[in-house]
C-alpha cells in the first residue's frame, strides 16, 4: 500500500521517496519554481509529469510541458497528437514543436535541436527546463564517454543540475535516483499511458546498443552495476564542481593587470597548469582547447621555458614575456 496524503489520491511509495528527496537537497527543484517539463511520451518523462505534477500542491511549482517531434518516423506525429490530447483532456499545457524534414538526420543533431527549442522555451516561460533522465541513461552515457577517450569533464555524465547556456534557464534533472525499470513500474502502478518512439529501439544509435547489449551483460555479472555507474558520475561532477571552485580562486591570486603572473602558473604541476589554462581562457570567450593544444601550451608555459606566442581559434592569440602571460584578439586582415 502506498502512503497516503491529503494532495493525491494516488500518493505512493514513488511520490514519497521523491519528495524526501526534495526535501533533502532542495537545490534540485527549489520551492516555487517555475518548471518546463521535457515529455517525449516514454515511460520516463511520463513517470516524471505524474510525480511533479502530484507534488506541485506542495511546493509550489508552476508546470508547462514541451514535446519534440523529430519526424523520424511514420507515427511521430500521431503520438505528437495523441500525447496533446491527453495533455488536454487533464488540463496540461503542453507546447509542440516539429522539426523540419531532414533537420535532424543523427542522433547528435537531434539532441541539439531539443536543448536548443528547451532553452528557447524555457526563455520565453522564465522557467527551468527539467528532463525524466534517470540513472540508467547517466550509466550509458559514462560508458559511451569512456569508449571514447573522454576527459574528466566527459565522465561527469549528467549532472543533477546545469546552466542550458550561459545566460539561460537551468536543466534540472529529478531522476537520476531512479533506474528505468523504477519509471516503468511507476506508469503502471498510476495506470499512465507510454508512447514508444521505435527510433528508441534502432541498432543504428549507439546509445540503444549499450543499452540493448552491454550494460545487460554487465548487470549480469555484476549486479546492480548501472546504480554504480551513475553514482560514480554524481562523484565524478562533485569532484568537477569542487575543481572549478578552487581554480577560481588559485586565478584570483594570480591576476595581474595583464593577464596571469607566468612565473607563478609555470611553478605548478602540469595538471593544475592545463586545469587553470583551459578555465582562464574559457572564461574569456576563448573556444574549449582540445587536450593536445592544452598539453602543448601547458609545457610550452614550464618554469623556465623561453619567452613565446600561440595563435588561437576565433582570432586569438596568447602570449609570454618576463613574468606575464597576456591574451589578447588580433587584428582581423582585410
Amino acid at each position: 500500500m502506498g502512503e497516503t496524503h491529503p494532495y493525491s489520491l494516488d500518493w505512493t511509495s514513488w511520490h514519497n521517496r521523491l519528495h524526501r528527496r526534495l526535501l533533502m537537497q532542495p537545490q534540485l527543484l527549489p520551492q516555487g519554481s517555475s518548471l518546463l517539463l521535457a515529455v517525449s511520451g516514454g515511460q520516463d518523462s511520463m513517470a516524471l509529469l505524474a510525480l511533479l505534477q502530484d507534488l506541485a500542491p506542495l511546493h509550489g511549482w508552476g508546470l508547462n510541458l514541451w514535446h519534440g517531434d523529430h519526424g523520424w518516423h511514420e507515427d511521430s506525429s500521431r503520438i505528437a497528437a495523441e500525447l496533446k490530447a491527453w495533455c488536454q483532456q487533464r488540463q496540461l499545457p503542453l507546447q509542440v514543436d516539429q522539426s523540419a524534414p531532414g533537420q535532424v538526420p543523427s542522433e547528435a543533431e537531434a539532441r541539439q535541436w531539443r536543448y536548443q527549442r528547451l532553452e528557447q522555451r524555457g526563455r520565453e516561460a522564465g522557467a527551468d527546463v527539467v528532463t525524466g533522465h534517470t540513472a540508467s541513461d547517466r550509466a550509458e552515457t559514462m560508458l559511451l564517454q569512456l569508449a571514447r577517450g573522454s576527459d574528466l569533464a566527459g565522465l561527469a555524465a549528467m549532472p543533477s543540475v546545469r546552466p542550458l547556456s550561459p545566460e539561460g534557464p537551468l536543466l534540472r534533472r529529478p531522476l537520476l535516483h531512479l533506474q528505468r525499470d523504477d519509471t516503468l513500474q511507476i506508469c503502471q502502478e498510476l495506470d499512465l499511458p507510454i508512447w514508444k518512439d521505435p527510433s528508441n529501439q534502432s541498432s543504428e544509435f549507439a546509445r540503444n546498443r549499450i543499452r540493448q547489449e552491454v550494460l545487460p551483460v554487465l548487470e549480469e555479472l555484476h549486479p546492480g552495476c548501472t546504480g554504480r555507474f551513475s553514482d560514480l558520475a554524481e562523484r565524478v561532477s562533485q569532484v568537477r564542481d569542487s575543481q572549478k571552485e578552487l581554480s577560481e580562486m588559485v586565478l584570483g591570486v594570480l591576476q595581474t593587470p595583464a593577464g596571469l603572473d607566468r612565473r607563478g602558473l609555470g611553478a605548478l604541476s602540469p595538471a593544475s597548469r592545463r586545469l587553470l589554462l583551459a578555465q582562464w581562457l574559457q572564461h574569456r570567450g576563448v573556444s574549449a582547447l582540445s587536450a593536445s593544444q592544452l598539453d602543448e601550451l601547458s609545457r610550452r608555459l614550464e618554469k623556465g621555458a623561453s619567452g613565446g606566442a600561440a595563435d588561437l581559434a576565433g582570432g586569438w592569440q596568447v602570449s609570454w614575456k618576463g613574468g606575464e602571460l597576456m591574451l589578447q584578439q588580433r587584428e582581423a586582415k582585410h
